[in-house]
């Protein structure tokens, strides 16, 4: 494929309806970047991260920051494929995949969504935003996609919450839209955000949490799933690349102490703050936490009687 091909493949969401589907067209993807790219541009300041610059037909876009730690390339995407299947199955059959396949996990999730976000890169400038929804709304469903593999019952939908006064008088309804809805045994169970960055995200994460739980009056499980926390900048005098973090801390350690903490914060490219801050880390993990442990612990908890919300089911092909 050219990239005219991956682009025309890409921007349609209809081809993108299983994991095979998203294992498919990175394998294309990186296959191309292999022999088509104009060049790559290493970062300035973090050096691990790259740049890929596409040729003249393509107005020598440059891609969103690509970590080579956790990105895949043509000749290892293959075995790194077959390895993630065999440790959805094992999750799938309720086995505890071992330790050393953690890092399989976080990178080919990583690498198959950063396939279509490189690839969105693509094209030209004022279908930028086409891009940015495109690739959101595909990450998302990649994350349903996981979780359904693993015989969970997992939608995006809209719910009509009954809200109650003290005497339990239904006062009327309020709808929430959420990406992730997870349910288990007429139960819903956990509520989740899927964002490929936090940025102008986070507060409402947070906020949908405490209205959710104060409305209803239950401590229902809000999670949030996000790509990574890096952008492009460009210093204008020496012409150079490097990335910035999108990552809001402050925001964070003041939602997370003086609202209400979320019960899980997940990320595929983890910022070193993440991990060296002794408040963040205690909230933010890599992926692989998810799947491996917390998704199941959470799947454990007191939910919310299905019976007593309405889900308006989205993406029905899924």
């Amino acid at each position: 494929m050219n990239l005219t091909d991956l682009l025309s493949h890409a921007t349609d969401k209809n081809r993108f309806h299983s994991i095979e589907d998203y294992l498919e067209f990175c394998t294309r993807y990186l296959e191309y970047v292999e022999h088509g790219l104009q060049g790559r541009i290493i970062s300035q300041n973090e050096h691990h991260y790259e740049f890929f610059q596409y040729k003249e037909a393509n107005d020598f876009n440059i891609t969103r920051p690509i970590n080579s730690r956790l990105m895949y390339n043509a000749g290892n995407f293959a075995e790194a494929a077959q390895q993630f299947k065999m440790t959805l199955g094992q999750l799938q059959d309720g086995q505890q995949p071992a330790d050393g396949q953690r890092e399989n996990v976080i990178r080919t999730i990583y690498t198959l969504q950063q396939s279509i976000g490189a690839a969105l890169d693509g094209l030209p400038a004022g279908k930028s935003n086409q891009a940015r929804k495109v690739n959101g709304d595909l990450f998302e469903r990649l994350i349903r996609l996981l979780i359904v593999s693993l015989n969970i019952d997992c939608v995006s939908g809209t719910m009509q919450v009954p809200v109650k006064d003290s005497d339990g008088t239904e006062l009327f309804k309020s709808s929430y839209q959420h990406d992730l809805l997870l349910s288990k045994d007429n139960e819903l169970k956990i509520i989740g955000s899927v964002k490929t960055s936090s940025k102008d995200r986070i507060d409402k994460v947070f906020m949908d949490k405490f209205l959710y739980n104060r409305l209803t009056n239950t401590a229902l499980p809000h999670i949030a799933i996000f790509l990574n926390d890096v952008q492009r900048k460009k210093t204008k005098k020496e012409n150079r690349y490097g990335v910035n973090s999108t990552f809001l801390a402050g925001h964070f350690k003041a939602y997370t102490v003086k609202l209400n903490p979320l019960d899980g914060v997940y990320y595929c490219d983890i910022r070193p703050n993440m991990v060296e801050d002794a408040l963040l880390s205690k909230h933010i993990k890599t992926i692989d936490h998810f799947f491996y442990s917390d998704l199941w612990e959470l799947l454990n908890k007191e939910g919310q009687r299905l019976n007593e919300v309405a889900i308006l089911k989205e993406d029905l092909k899924l």
